[in-house]
């Protein structure tokens, strides 16, 4: 019989694996039980070099393994710099909002916005796409600027204001109701612990509950808001409107659809005529003035120095045209309402995908306390002063529809309820919300919030 080699040899006995009781390697046709005694007292002297070796590489491989596995733990499925498959997930997401308000009871309550919200949420919160992207920074930094000018093309404030009726005396009460809401709550959670960025939140929440999500943005960025305070809230502002939106329905549960369908009919065109008999020209043209829309805004940003100014700009700059040239701008309103329908979701789903619930819970648990306590007294407040001026119900409830979620949501809550007459006007309001609503929490934070 072949003996091994001296050299061999002496590497074997100077090696002493670890006294582990019963853990095997597997190798081709060799079976290891490691355990105190060397690793050679296992092997014949005829088993070759080669077996030997590759025991030793299967251990290794197995070790390199398990130690790969162990820090992909926190990789997501759709790792960071996957842009096609980032944008994959972020246009399926808005997608699958959109289907899910037409085709499903649960979609139709919360809409499609707030669908797109949780899914984004959950799936950045559960590992399958990341929280942050360079995919995400393109839809901020290009996709929402240009989806501002595209989704206000009818903001005529004259027209709003003549066409909309007790509904925008409803939404205004709502969106004083909603300062009141964020006093009381800063009293009551003053959320110290997240030092200058406190007031900073507080006034951003305002902002999205008076006009959107899009205005909760705006406000974080021209007040600099810390990210990982940004994550936080809009987790739990995501959570606190999906809760909202189903206390809603439930309160106008038993109000009764309307029987007529010729506003509803209205509606539709206004919202699907932007669908397949748009000329080309009519969208190209539509995409042309949003895009020289943003350019002037930041170039005026940039030229004033004017810190997180770009969409108080483009949206300042956008409702002038469309008061002041309400027939050529109004003109490309089914245009922008095509592609704001899509390129909004997009916004909706990154806006998910960026909160953490991690950060609700480490970094300011604070934030949804004080949420919920802004909402509950917003809620509140519509409703009793509304009762007080006799204003009907189903009024108050889309008004703090479009106060809390926009005009998307409010357009949804409308069509799911039957309310056909309602739904042009909610969507008028909430653009009226979108409108104004970065300049009234700007202001109210800098001059109110910052110094209680």
């Amino acid at each position: 019989m072949t003996s091994l080699s001296p050299v061999l040899m002496a590497d074997a006995t100077s090696f002493r694996p670890p006294s582990v009781s019963s853990r095997h390697y597997y190798t081709d046709s060799l079976l290891v039980s490691i355990s105190s005694k060397p690793l050679l007292s296992y092997l014949s002297p005829s088993t070759s070099r080669t077996k030997l070796n590759r025991c030793v590489v299967v251990a290794t491989s197995n070790l390199n393994l398990n130690l790969n596995l162990n820090l992909n733990l926190n990789v997501p499925l759709i790792a960071p710099d996957d842009n096609w498959g980032t944008w994959t997930a972020l246009f399926a997401t808005g997608a699958f909002g959109l289907w899910s308000e037409r085709s499903s009871k649960i979609g139709r309550m919360i809409s499609a916005a707030v669908v797109s919200i949780l899914l984004g949420l959950a799936a950045s919160n559960i590992g399958i796409i990341p929280h942050q992207a360079k995919a995400y920074s393109a839809v901020m930094d290009f996709l929402l600027p240009l989806t501002i000018p595209l989704m206000l093309f009818r903001a005529d404030m004259r027209h709003v204001i003549k066409s909309t009726g007790n509904l925008l005396l409803a939404f205004l009460i709502g969106s004083a109701a909603t300062i009141v809401g964020t006093l009381v709550a800063f009293m009551l959670v003053p959320m110290r612990s997240l030092g200058q960025d406190s007031w900073k939140i507080a006034s951003a929440l305002m902002a999205s509950y008076i006009g959107g999500a899009i205005n909760y943005v705006a406000v974080s960025d021209a007040l600099a808001v810390s990210p990982s305070v940004i994550a936080a809230g809009v987790a739990a502002d995501n959570v606190i409107c999906a809760i909202y939106f189903m206390a809603l329905f439930a309160l106008g549960s038993k109000l009764p659809a309307e029987a007529s369908t010729s506003s509803k009919d209205t509606a539709h065109n206004l919202n699907s005529s932007s669908g397949d008999n748009l000329a080309v020209i009519q969208t190209a043209t539509a995409l042309a003035v949003s895009l020289a829309i943003c350019k002037c805004a930041t170039h005026i940003v940039h030229m004033f120095k004017i810190q997180g100014g770009n969409l108080p700009a483009i949206t300042a700059i956008v409702v002038i045209l469309a008061t002041l040239l309400p027939k050529q701008i109004g003109y490309l309103a089914p245009a922008g309402d095509a592609i704001a329908a899509i390129s909004i979701q997009v916004f909706f789903a990154v806006l998910g995908a960026s909160g953490s619930v991690w950060n609700v819970i480490n970094v300011a648990p604070s934030i949804f306390i004080f949420a919920f306590i802004q909402v509950t007294v917003h809620l509140g407040v519509i409703l009793g002063l509304g009762k007080l001026l006799n204003l009907d119900l189903k009024l108050l409830l889309l008004a703090s529809n479009a106060n809390i979620g926009g005009p998307t949501t409010a357009s949804g809550m409308a069509t799911a309820k039957g309310w056909g007459s309602l739904v042009v006007p909610g969507i008028l309001v909430g653009i009226f919300g979108i409108s104004i609503a970065t300049y009234i929490a700007y202001f109210f934070g800098i001059f109110v919030l910052k110094r209680m």
